[in-house]
C-alpha cells in the first residue's frame, strides 16, 4: 500500500515533502550569509575608499583597532615564545612587553598606508575604480563564524571582517599573506 495508515499520504508525497522543507530551509540559511556579505561589501567598500584616499577618520570607523591589536599581541607572544624555548624568565618578559609593543605597533601600522599594500594585492589600485558593493560582496567568503574575509579566488583569508552593531570592521589581518607593510 502507497498510503500511510497515519497520515493519509504516499510515501514518495512524504520524501518530496521533507525535501522541499530541507531545500527551504537551506535557501533562507544561504539568503542570511549572501545578506550578511551584501551587508558587509558596502562596509568593504567604504574602506576601501578609505584607504584610496588616505581618508582617517572612515578607516578608522571601519577598523577593530583592539581586534587588531590584539592580534599583533597574539603574534608577539607566539614569536618569542618561539624564540624563548623553555626559559620562563624570557617568556615573563616577552609578556609584559608584548602589551606596549602592540600599542606601539598598532600606531604605527594600522592606518590607510600600511594596508594599501592589501587593497593592491587585491587589484584595487589607484589607477582603477574600486568596483562596487555588489562586486565586493560576491568576493567575500563566510568563515563560519558570523565573521566574513576578502580573499583571493581559492587563496588564504587575507583581510577578516566582523559585524560590529550596524557595521562591518576589519577585524584580523594575515600581514604574511601579502607582505603588508607600513610606507
Amino acid at each position: 500500500d502507497w498510503k500511510s495508515p497515519q497520515s493519509g499520504a504516499t510515501p514518495l508525497v512524504m520524501r518530496l515533502k521533507t525535501l522541499l522543507a530541507l531545500t527551504a530551509i537551506a535557501a533562507s540559511l544561504s539568503a542570511c550569509a549572501t545578506v550578511d556579505r551584501l551587508d558587509a561589501g558596502g562596509d568593504v567598500h567604504d574602506l576601501l575608499v578609505a584607504i584610496r584616499d588616505n581618508d582617517r577618520a572612515t578607516f578608522d570607523a571601519h577598523v577593530d583597532r583592539r581586534a587588531l591589536k590584539g592580534q599583533i599581541e597574539a603574534r608577539l607572544m607566539e614569536e618569542a615564545r618561539q624564540r624563548a624555548g623553555q626559559s620562563n624568565s624570557a617568556m615573563a618578559l616577552a609578556a609584559i612587553a608584548a602589551g606596549p609593543l602592540a600599542d606601539a605597533a598598532g600606531e604605527a601600522l594600522i592606518r590607510p598606508a600600511t594596508f594599501r599594500a592589501a587593497a593592491n594585492y587585491y587589484g584595487y589600485t589607484p589607477d582603477r575604480p574600486i568596483p562596487g558593493r555588489v562586486a565586493i560582496a560576491g568576493a567575500l567568503r563566510p568563515t563560519g563564524d558570523g565573521r566574513v574575509c576578502a580573499a583571493r579566488k581559492d587563496g588564504p583569508c587575507l583581510l577578516t571582517f566582523s559585524r560590529e552593531g550596524d557595521r562591518w570592521r576589519l577585524s584580523g589581518f594575515d600581514a604574511s599573506a601579502a607582505n603588508l607593510r607600513a610606507k
